[in-house]
């Protein structure tokens, strides 16, 4: 095994196709069911929402789907991203196990979401729609799709959670400077959004109320679709790309994960490092651990329950069966927004059911601590988001330093804080906070599951 520290491909060698796990998995999903009748959806039910080659995407069982040439063409803005040996962070938990990291931190917007919203956005330009719709917690999809609408000539408006709104204003900024309308959510300008504020003027909103509102406009213009950076199929679809590009670079390392870390919210992060790895395990490949770990304050997949749900507050989305909080449920307003999300996608959540991965919930100030650490050696400043993926993987260093076991631990950074420093004053200032699961919450928001018969 060489000293090498990054792993670079040459673009040459950028993969051509995505991944899709449907392909692999033993058992089919449940099918998503419509929110009238409780039946199977048709592709003609997603017609008002997403672009026919999106539809299709969303619904395919075919293992590998053709990455256009326009899209690969953006890639190449930041793609292949390194893959990163953490040397510093091995010495200084004086760990035998060797730690990886791939580093989505190095697009233009920041983080891994521009590898589905390039993808999202071209569809969209060549069915001639002229304006999308989405929703966003802590900024990192918002503004990737507000810098893959000003390559496709897009008009772009996007509902940002308000506690995420008002922590992090230089989203704002850079949504604005990629030409996209950001605001504040639950808002007045829809239906949806003025419910909420007629019971709490104060909600502080969440992802499910910013669904609402961005899928209620998006289906109320002919010129006007709607683009989600997580949970759905065709979104772990174009995330694949990172897992396919860390199988070819761990073989330049000469080494092999045993343990794939990720962070989750919606799951797309995860997804796109795992999902390549668990199909080659599938397909009859070697075993792996794989932990998705998530926030203790939404613990989507360790509390959930595995049933239908709707993806927004306001019931305006097919069904999909997750692992869920209620679709009512308002997580508190910890750092994180990205992963302050009730529901889990189906996909991650299918995996979880057969046994395939493992799920771990953290507190808010464990992650940042680990975050810090990883930063004083490592030099990148992580998003809280995927601080997780951080702490889990230290987590596992250091267990391997107490059994004598070296093992290769892979971890997702899917971007880095840069915009979210207001979180690190909150916790240097001994601010932050861990915030607290409401179970009593949850299980009112899980009475209202909708009953199926």
């Amino acid at each position: 095994m060489s000293d090498t520290t990054q792993y670079f491909l040459e673009q040459s060698r950028l993969p051509k196709q995505w991944y899709n796990i449907m392909a692999d998995f033993p058992e089919p999903m449940a099918p998503v069911l419509h929110p009238g009748t409780h039946q199977p959806v048709a592709p003609s039910d997603l017609a008002p929402l997403f672009p026919e080659t999106l539809i299709a995407q969303e619904m395919t069982t075919e293992r590998h789907v053709e990455i256009p040439a326009p899209v690969l063409d953006v890639y190449k803005m930041w793609r292949p991203s390194p893959l990163i040996r953490a040397r510093r962070l091995e010495q200084a938990l004086d760990t035998p196990a060797r730690i990886y990291f791939k580093y989505e931190g190095v697009s233009p917007a920041g983080s891994h979401k521009p590898n589905t919203a390039v993808a999202q956005a071209y569809y969209n330009a060549e069915a001639g729609t002229r304006r999308l719709t989405t929703e966003t917690g802590a900024g990192q999809w918002g503004s990737s799709l507000a810098f893959a609408g000003s390559l496709f000539g897009l008009e772009v408006q996007v509902f940002q959670v308000k506690v995420s709104y008002q922590q992090k204003p230089y989203r704002q900024a850079l949504m604005r400077t990629y030409g996209a309308e950001c605001i504040p959510s639950p808002s007045n300008l829809t239906n949806a959004g003025r419910a909420i504020l007629a019971e709490n003027p104060d909600h502080p909103g969440s992802l499910g109320i910013a669904i609402s509102e961005a899928v209620e406009l998006a289906a109320q213009a002919d010129d006007t679709k709607y683009a989600l950076g997580s949970v759905l199929n065709h979104v772990m679809l174009h995330q694949s790309i990172i897992g396919q590009e860390a199988l070819l670079q761990m073989e330049m390392a000469g080494d092999d994960p045993d343990i794939l870390i990720g962070c989750t919210g919606g799951g797309s992060n995860f997804a796109g490092l795992v999902f390549p790895f668990l199909g080659q395990q599938l397909r009859g490949g070697r075993g792996r651990r794989i932990l998705a770990v998530e926030p203790a304050a939404c613990p989507t997949l360790t509390q959930g329950r595995f049933a239908y749900d709707f993806g927004d507050t306001a019931h305006l989305t097919p069904l999909t069966k997750m692992h869920t909080l209620g679709s009512s449920f308002t997580p508190p307003g910890f750092h994180a927004g990205g992963l302050r999300y009730h529901g889990m996608g189906p996909q991650v959540s299918h995996a979880l059911q057969l046994g395939l991965i493992e799920a771990r919930a953290y507190a808010q100030t464990g992650c940042f601590e680990a975050a810090v650490q990883f930063a004083r050696h490592e030099g990148i400043v992580p998003a809280p988001e995927c601080s997780h993926a951080v702490k889990a993987a230290i987590d596992e260093a250091l267990r391997c330093k107490e059994e004598g076991q070296g093992q290769t631990i892979l971890f997702n950074l899917s971007g880095h804080g840069h915009f979210d420093m207001q979180a690190y004053i909150d916790f240097f200032d001994g601010k932050l906070e861990d915030r607290e699961y409401d179970a009593a919450a949850a299980e009112v928001a899980l009475a209202q599951l909708p009953q199926l018969g």
